[in-house]
């Protein structure tokens, strides 16, 4: 028989573990191991996986995807996995070739799924029918990856979906306020300064969704050279319409801007981050910091 002391602290127990929330009580003893391809699309799964998931990543802080080359140890942590978040339209070439030779079984969540790729085109409107991958570089099109992952997660961890769907309930709030702050910004550029030279053609959904003319030398994936005689043309360009600035990118050799900035006079606006996030040290760790880094970059170059 129960004392009183222990008939009370048996009730106070029980009344403890009947007011836990649901919720706690689904936490999983061993996370869900996913792996995402570059470091943004690591960053947007990592806020809507929250605590449920561990999450890898193949290229990394800097790390240019376009010419990534796997390892042996990328492909154990792919076969490892139980998903692979990858962001598609043609931009990890390598990402199919580690698949197979990991021998996993996961599932490949293609991030960009439901997102109408931008066809890149030439300065005379020719279509290359290459597709723009970095569809990420729109705030709105960045919260499509955020539903494909949610929903992705749910399928393979059903246990984990009231917490999925409100992480990304949350972060889409997120991105709602960021893509104001972003529409908002721009509105303050005179139209005629709208005009910028980068390294490569990273940022066209950025210009499709929000106004700013970006002119690259190199096509969408920095594995091709600019030719001579594009660059020739990009300085004439400047030149006649008296384009404000150039920035560099962190995924790319500076030289070619450089150049550009030189022959043209062209101010060096700072770099932009279009592939890849930096490394704590740098000003773009998340999604969110890289699209403001790179607005705060445009404005000061462009407004001044």
């Amino acid at each position: 028989m129960l004392t009183r002391r222990q008939a009370i602290a048996a009730s106070v127990l029980s009344a403890i573990f009947a007011a836990a929330p649901s919720g706690a009580q689904e936490q999983p003893k061993d996370k869900l191991k996913v792996i995402a391809s570059f470091s943004i699309l690591g960053d947007l799964v990592k806020n809507v996986g929250g605590d449920r998931v561990e999450v890898a990543t193949l290229v990394g802080p800097n790390g240019n995807a376009h010419v990534y080359a796997p390892s042996p140890a990328d492909a154990k942590r792919v076969a490892d996995a139980k998903l692979v978040f990858v962001n598609g339209l043609g931009f990890e070439g390598w990402l199919e070739r580690l698949v197979k030779a990991s021998g996993t079984k996961a599932p490949v969540i293609v991030a960009t799924r439901g997102i109408k790729p931008r066809e890149r085109a030439d300065g005379h409107g020719r279509d290359h029918g290459q597709a723009d991958p970095h569809a990420w570089q729109s705030v709105a099109n960045a919260k499509i990856y955020v539903g494909n992952i949610r929903d992705a997660l749910i399928a393979a961890d059903p246990a984990g979906k009231g917490a999925y769907e409100a992480n990304a309930a949350a972060y889409l709030a997120k991105l709602d306020a960021l893509e104001r702050e972003v529409r908002e910004m721009i509105a303050k550029i005179p139209a005629d300064r709208r005009k910028l030279i980068t390294s490569h053609d990273a940022f066209g959904y950025f210009e499709a969704a929000y106004g700013i003319a970006f002119i690259a030398p190199q096509g969408v994936s920095t594995e091709a050279e600019a030719s001579a005689r594009d660059v020739a043309a990009i300085i004439a360009q400047v030149k006649k319409q008296k384009i404000a600035a150039v920035f560099l990118e962190n995924v790319t050799d500076p030289r070619l801007v450089e150049q550009i900035a030189r022959e043209t006079g062209a101010k060096i606006g700072g770099t932009l981050y279009s592939d890849a996030l930096t490394d704590g040290k740098g000003d773009a760790t998340t999604y969110i910091d890289l699209i403001r880094h790179n607005l705060k970059q445009l404005a000061t170059a462009l407004m001044s």
